[in-house]
């Protein structure tokens, strides 16, 4: 089968598509025939090894390969069709039309991957592309966790979401308009439109105005902009007892999360999400009501992936980098 191999650290061009056996699954899992992936800003820091979180030291070479990565076949976001299952597998059958998302087995720049069914899987929704399906398990499940599940949005509150046009920040908006909350999406100029379209009541350009400097308060402000996370500079912008949500955070983060829970009620919020195929299957049943919508910026063939993550790291686009297989 055709896969693209990450054989080293480095930019775009160290990918490079290749033959590869297909895959055979487990007891325990299932073999999906890809369709869909989507590049992922987590893709492109694992491949290039751009973006550390400050106090973690050298352990995420540890997780991911000291010289190059552990996993050679990149690609965390799916949508497919099960082509196999394992003997002991309950959950799917064969043809089960399924997306989902598997950040530490990764393996879907391929034509097969095979999952454990206790992924983070779940079935397509049925008003949906495999296209848009692949665009949404990043930055949707992403979204739902830190802002329902640990920031607990309330219907009312004022949200500030941080990079609302990025591959996650452009489902947070959705996620955090679903839950009831005012959201003020902070992006580029040029993307006023379509994170108004999302859902935002307010858009402020970053390059025009410090949204730290103008004297707004909120309950959640929802930073998804990597290595640009500094808790000192939005807590004045913060209410009492509201949350700090990073999605790039590290050891010093986590310092800051028990220190201003202490002093100051404002609590920070950081790590990786859980697997919760749960939350999965309520981004299907929001999709398939009309209450999430996938974002797609450009698709691209498998043939041009590197040109796929040129893309997804230039910044400024409207949606996802999708990729077909």
């Amino acid at each position: 089968m055709k896969a693209a191999i990450t054989s080293e650290y480095g930019p775009p061009s160290v990918l490079k598509l290749t033959e590869v056996p297909r895959p055979k699954p487990g007891n325990n899992d299932v073999l999906i025939k890809v369709i869909a992936s989507s590049v992922t800003a987590g893709d492109c820091n694992i491949r290039g090894f751009t973006f550390i979180p400050r106090g973690f030291g050298p352990l995420p070479r540890l997780m991911f390969g000291w010289k190059k990565p552990k996993q050679p076949i990149q690609g965390c976001n799916l949508a497919g069709v099960i082509v196999e299952v394992g003997k002991d597998v309950t959950n799917f059958r064969k043809g089960d039309e399924v997306f989902g998302i598997n950040s530490m087995k990764q393996g879907a720049y391929a034509e097969y991957v095979c999952w454990p069914e206790k992924s983070v899987l779940a079935l397509k929704p049925t008003n949906l592309s495999f296209e848009e399906a692949a665009a949404l398990p990043y930055g949707a499940h992403t979204s739902l966790y830190f802002l329902r599940d640990r920031a607990r949005i309330q219907p009312g509150q004022k949200v500030l979401i941080k990079g609302a046009s990025g591959g996650v920040g452009m489902y947070a908006v959705q996620v955090a308009r679903y839950l009831g909350a005012e959201v003020t999406g902070v992006c580029s100029a040029g993307s006023f439109d379509f994170v108004k379209s999302l859902g935002a009541a307010k858009v402020i350009d970053y390059s025009l105005e410090d949204f730290t400097q103008n004297g707004q308060m909120y309950d959640v402000i929802f930073d998804t902009v990597l290595g640009d996370v500094s808790f000192k500079k939005v807590r004045k912008s913060l209410k009492p007892g509201g949350f700090y949500v990073t999605v790039a955070g590290g050891i010093h983060e986590m310092l800051q999360s028990i220190r201003t829970g202490i002093a100051e009620g404002r609590k920070v919020i950081f790590g990786t999400p859980p697997s919760k195929p749960e939350n999965l299957i309520t981004i299907k049943s929001m999709v398939e009501k009309g209450e999430l919508k996938p974002c797609i910026d450009t698709v691209y063939p498998m043939d041009s992936i590197i040109e796929a993550h040129i893309h997804a790291e230039r910044g400024g686009r409207k949606g996802s980098v999708v990729v077909q297989l």
